[in-house]
């Protein structure tokens, strides 16, 4: 039995969302091994994030089964008022289960998504949001300068190749700076980055003054909340991969996907080794390699290598499968 009226029902308004919903999803299961630093990059995230957007917005967090020390952090966070959406799951519903939801959830017109390992520069949202309505047709946008495989952005080139105002640029538009910047973060030695740079070809688009990069990442972009939408389901069987099939979904629906020529986020990867914050659009200093650049000798030796990470893989399911 109700006793008395919920005074809800006296309010005649609520608070209408941020066109923008900047979404982050967070995975840190342990702090330990891979993920020893991993907190700490992720206080990073946010705090650039924070600091460094320049629209208003709302931050939603899912987090997908994460250690009780981030849970308690993010929860702090929200209570402070810099979290206005957290979801926390029980389990690790991997990469594209977290999409599902955000894609299929969020308040926001525009979804800016971010992995949590994303560095944030001055100015990164308002950049992002006029590459993403320069052009109606533009699905997603990367906000850096990004080699893609042209298999996924067949849509980009056709409509580039059918638009009198467009042009497009073939060849070595990517600075070897500029690529080495990103694949140092993704764990790559200097040797092996150099093999990639020298066999990959880059292609650009010009419209109306402006140019990008043909193609976008997973790990950062902005896009609308109902081009997004278009792509649902994303296959979730497994915790990463399979986020191709966003790629897939957008390219095929027609959408252009692009990346911004400046540097406007950054991957920052599991440690802030070799990250100095420096403005957007400046190279970074080489003063250190990547991790991997460190192993040699018998370390470096692909059986033990292989052995070591199938340990590393079997210790972890051990400890942590549900």
């Amino acid at each position: 039995m109700r006793v008395g009226q919920n005074p809800a029902k006296s309010i005649d308004q609520v608070p209408r969302p941020a066109d923008v919903t900047v979404a982050l999803v967070t995975y840190i299961p342990y702090l330990g091994g891979y993920y020893a630093e991993s907190l700490d990059v992720l206080k990073v995230c946010l705090e650039s994030l924070w600091e460094n957007t320049d629209l208003p917005y709302d931050l939603l967090v899912f987090d997908n089964a994460s250690c009780p020390e981030v849970r308690t952090f993010l929860s702090d966070a929200q209570q402070r008022g810099k979290i206005q959406f957290l979801v926390s799951s029980d389990r690790n519903i991997g990469k594209g289960g977290a999409w599902n939801l955000i894609f299929g959830g969020a308040p926001g017109r525009i979804i800016a998504y971010a992995d949590s390992d994303i560095y944030f520069y001055p100015g990164w949202l308002s950049a992002q949001l006029q590459a993403l309505e320069a052009i109606p047709e533009v699905g997603m946008v990367t906000g850096m300068p990004l080699w893609s495989p042209l298999e996924f952005s067949t849509s980009t080139i056709q409509w580039a190749e059918s638009n009198p105002e467009a042009r497009l640029e073939h060849g070595k538009l990517l600075p070897w700076e500029d690529y080495w910047r990103h694949l140092r973060s993704l764990g790559y030695d200097e040797e092996s980055a150099r093999g990639y740079y020298a066999s990959h070809e880059y292609t650009c688009l010009h419209y109306r003054g402006q140019k990008y990069f043909v193609g976008a990442g997973h790990f950062q972009f902005v896009a609308r909340r109902d081009v997004l939408q278009s792509a649902l389901p994303i296959p979730s069987e497994r915790p990463m991969g399979q986020v191709r099939a966003l790629d897939i979904a957008l390219d095929q629906n027609g959408y252009l996907r692009l990346s911004t020529p400046k540097w406007w986020v950054q991957h920052l990867g599991n440690t802030l080794q070799g990250f100095d914050g420096q403005p957007a659009g400046q190279p970074v200093a080489q003063k250190d390699r990547s991790r991997r650049a460190g192993r040699s000798g018998f370390w470096s030796w692909k059986p033990v290598h292989r052995l070591l990470t199938w340990m590393n893989d079997r210790t972890f399911k051990i400890l942590y499968r549900s």
